[in-house]
């Protein structure tokens, strides 16, 4: 198959990925508005602190960005499997990663609109003020940021019956992003959970992303990258165990 053929093969599976996603509002209404919703009372309404402010505003940029990555991949994967598309899919011509990266697609297209949604309100009501460099920059760390929350998703899509895996994503999802500090600043929190904090991958993608808007490229930030990329390789390495044997398993 020529290279023009394979791109255009993606194409075509990522635009009808992103076609159907548009025809589920039951996916993308949730996705969007609950945290446009929930920054918008306890990011700005609540807060009177500059330094909250931006905490949160962070924070709940990656709450935003990471909550399409994992429902996208955890229901469809679950519910193509259970439903016997991957055993068509499977049969037919199309690679496999093209159903992966097209799912990735549609992941980061709606991660893309509840990152401007975020912004529109941080900019316009939240007080917040970045230079446009740092706004394209937040968006490329968090975009690269919910990768492996993606993959997460993926591998409970594969092991989860349709009906459930929405259940399992909340089970993983809502306290990740309140213990990692998304919904709410760490010191807030008993001193446990705030040691805590260091084992999720939540809080190391905020801190990346406060390290973006403070400008303030210490070693630290070093530690927060290299936990994010060996989370995503061990993730990676895990899906592609696991994908093969799975998605043609229909229980």
């Amino acid at each position: 198959m020529h290279m023009r053929d394979q791109v255009g093969l993606y194409w075509t599976e990522a635009r009808y990925d992103v076609l159907a996603l548009l025809r589920s509002p039951g996916f993308y209404l949730p996705s969007l508005l609950f945290p446009t919703v929930f920054y918008a009372f306890f990011g700005i309404l609540l807060v009177t602190d500059d330094a909250a402010r931006m905490t949160l505003f962070v924070g709940y940029a990656c709450f935003a960005l990471i909550g399409p990555a994992m429902f996208n991949f955890a229901i469809y994967v679950a519910s193509d499997r259970q439903q016997g598309w991957l055993i068509l899919k499977s049969l037919t011509p199309m690679p496999t990663s093209a159903y992966v990266i097209a799912k990735l697609v549609s992941s980061l297209l709606f991660s893309l609109v509840a990152f401007i949604l975020i912004a529109l309100l941080a900019l316009f009501y939240g007080d917040i003020q970045l230079l446009a460099g740092q706004w394209l920059l937040l968006l490329l760390v968090l975009l690269l940021g919910s990768l492996p929350f993606a993959l997460l998703g993926l591998l409970i899509g594969l092991h989860s019956h349709e009906r459930a895996a929405p259940i399992w994503v909340n089970l993983l999802y809502l306290p990740l992003s309140l213990l990692g500090g998304l919904w709410l600043p760490l010191t807030l929190l008993p001193e446990t959970l705030q040691h805590l904090a260091w084992a999720l991958p939540t809080y190391h993608l905020a801190q990346i992303g406060m390290a973006v808007v403070t400008t303030d490229y210490s070693l630290s930030l070093f530690y927060h990258i290299a936990y994010l990329v060996s989370l995503t390789l061990l993730l990676w390495l895990a899906a592609g165990y696991y994908f093969p044997r799975r998605a043609l398993a229909q229980a």
